[in-house]
């Protein structure tokens, strides 16, 4: 039941476990169980629950307002879990059944109700890893990332359209994972969401794990089976946008409640979906509560925030007159930049070790420098000018790349500015782009041979890496979210050789300090030779903490043999 201070601290915006007051909470009143339903809707003239348990009657259930705060709230004796339900909000002389914006569990889509979920039946046994997880997930550790969305990395042999379980995936994911040496598993959010071809990141429940796949229980199965094997698990969280469906957050108590009411804020005009209110408190609360929620029930150890880009600019995909200045008369979206620095704070505050990612595709300064220095305050940040450059360098001819090397070279001049990743992610696969094999050019072999130079030399690199699913093994089709991987395919010398590859670069930077300990210092990298761009060679030094400790790396992009080639060395 939510407390006077309960909704002091909602209205101020700082109710970091609002998710264990509001929504459906599991309760007992005088010895009797049922479920405490607690939604926020200011602007509505009344609230009732519906749901399996009265026949989606609104007439039965009516909730109580708890003036001044806007919440509505009931208790319900003898409802419990696996209840579906929604609040039938009656708002400007309309009713319309909203999902739980604060739901642990919702049905599985195009089902649309909310369902009760007690979150505490699962038993955790990954406690050595959240006691060494700081450690684990520094940024002098070795960090290897593999992108997956748990819908279309494998599907059952003999029924291709059925989706994995969360059983399932845990049974398949975690021993490959081990073998391929990678240290981490990112997630596509694993959110609920109603529409699939959106990947995940139109989410209707920020706080509810999507039902696809099976319970929260399962995955949270899965994520204690990744940590036993000391791999952390890392989700993509969503707070930039939200769809329109009827069922959600649009319009939710008769007026734009989460979303601006002005189109010029509150409208995404490249994804046809709704910006939140960052600026209202209670918005930016259930946001942060919802990042701190995966932290603190799902033991989540990063998250990884989408579209960061779009939240920081007012301008962002508009053109002139689409969009309103700040009171300063410049783009910067105040009220989203304050509450990225919040989001950040209250994260590395509540769970020391978490990392947070911002997926930032524009030159701002400070992504991941701490806020108290003036910075956003992200552990990590995407280096989508390295992705764009190598990728555009790799595509060429070899015969002619030595035209193209400051493609290669022109990462160094700025890689120190941030604590970056360098990602070759599921956006790098899609919408005609080809497979990472089919942008490599030349024959068969030249494909294959250029595949493992870019992630030796991508690994070698200062920074983070991480590595979208199937590219590990050389998949020829494009990332299509309705079918499987082509794990047949390693079968084939040429794949199985390249996943070999990658699973031997990726056990070479765990063992060697020079490859990860100072990835985001420039005293753990020197040039040796970056201007032989008629040869297409390229030689630098990658050092550990230790400066005796080192290893010099030579690449050559071509496939002309170099047997005798001289290489001054410290």
């Amino acid at each position: 039941m939510l407390t006077d201070y309960d909704l002091h601290l909602l209205g101020e915006g700082r109710h970091w476990k609002s998710y264990e007051k509001l929504g459906s909470q599991l309760h007992s009143i005088d010895g009797v169980n049922g479920v405490n339903f607690a939604v926020w809707a200011p602007n509505a003239s009344s609230v009732s629950v519906v749901g399996d348990f009265n026949g989606w009657d609104g007439r039965t259930h009516h909730m109580h307002r708890r003036i001044p705060s806007g919440i509505w709230e009931l208790f319900i004796p003898g409802v419990g879990v696996g209840t579906t339900y929604k609040y039938r909000v009656h708002a400007n002389g309309t009713a319309s059944d909203r999902a739980d914006p604060y739901g642990y569990g919702a049905e599985v889509p195009p089902r649309t109700a909310s369902r009760v979920v007690d979150l505490n039946s699962h038993r955790w046994t990954d406690g050595e890893w959240m006691a060494t997880r700081e450690s684990r997930n520094s940024l002098s550790a070795p960090l290897s990332m593999y992108e997956v969305h748990l819908g279309s990395w494998r599907r059952p042999g003999d029924d291709p359209l059925r989706w994995l379980t969360y059983a399932e995936i845990e049974r398949d994911l975690v021993p490959y994972c081990i073998q391929m040496g990678f240290t981490h598993v990112e997630f596509l959010p694993p959110t609920e969401h109603p529409f699939s071809a959106s990947w995940g990141y139109q989410t209707i429940g920020l706080f509810a794990a999507t039902s696809r796949f099976g319970s929260p229980q399962d995955l949270m199965s899965l994520i204690d089976s990744l940590h036993r094997a000391g791999i952390g698990v890392i989700i993509d969280w969503v707070p930039a946008h939200f769809p329109r469906d009827g069922h959600g957050l649009r319009l939710f108590d008769g007026t734009a409640l989460y979303e601006h009411s002005d189109p010029r804020k509150g409208e995404h005009p490249d994804w046809g979906t709704l910006i939140f209110n960052y600026g209202r408190n209670e918005v930016a609360n259930y946001l942060i509560s919802s990042a701190l929620f995966w932290l603190d029930r799902y033991h989540i150890d990063g998250l990884r925030v989408d579209a960061v880009a779009s939240m920081l600019y007012l301008d962002y995909s508009r053109k002139d007159g689409e969009w309103e200045p700040n009171c300063f008369g410049g783009r910067e979206n105040l009220e989203a930049i304050e509450f990225v620095k919040q989001f950040n704070v209250q994260v590395h505050h509540h769970h020391p070790g978490v990392l947070t990612i911002a997926e930032e595709s524009t030159a701002w300064a400070g992504v991941s420098r701490p806020t108290y220095t003036g910075g956003l305050g992200f552990s990590l940040k995407w280096n989508m000018g390295w992705m764009n450059d190598t990728l555009r360098y790799m595509r060429h001819d070899p015969i002619h790349r030595k035209y193209h090397h400051d493609e290669l070279t022109f990462s160094l001049i700025y890689a120190f500015h941030e604590n970056f990743v360098l990602p070759l992610s599921h956006d790098e696969v899609v919408h005609g782009k080809g497979s990472l094999i089919d942008q490599m050019p030349g024959d068969l072999w030249q494909k294959f041979a250029n595949l493992r130079l870019l992630y030796a030399y991508m690994w070698c690199h200062p920074g983070k890496k991480l590595l979208f699913m199937g590219g590990e093994f050389g998949q020829w089709q494009e990332w299509n979210v309705d079918e499987s991987l082509q794990w047949h395919l390693l079968q084939w010398d040429n794949h199985k050789g390249l996943s070999k590859a990658l699973a031997d670069i990726n056990a070479l930077v765990r063992r060697e300090p020079a490859l990860h300990e100072l990835d985001f210092e420039a005293r753990g990298f020197e040039w040796v030779d970056c201007h032989n761009w008629q040869d297409s060679v390229l030689i630098f030094i990658r050092r550990a903490i230790n400066p005796e400790d080192f290893l010099i790396v030579c690449c050559n992009f071509t496939p002309v043999p170099r047997d005798v080639y001289r290489v001054g060395v410290p």
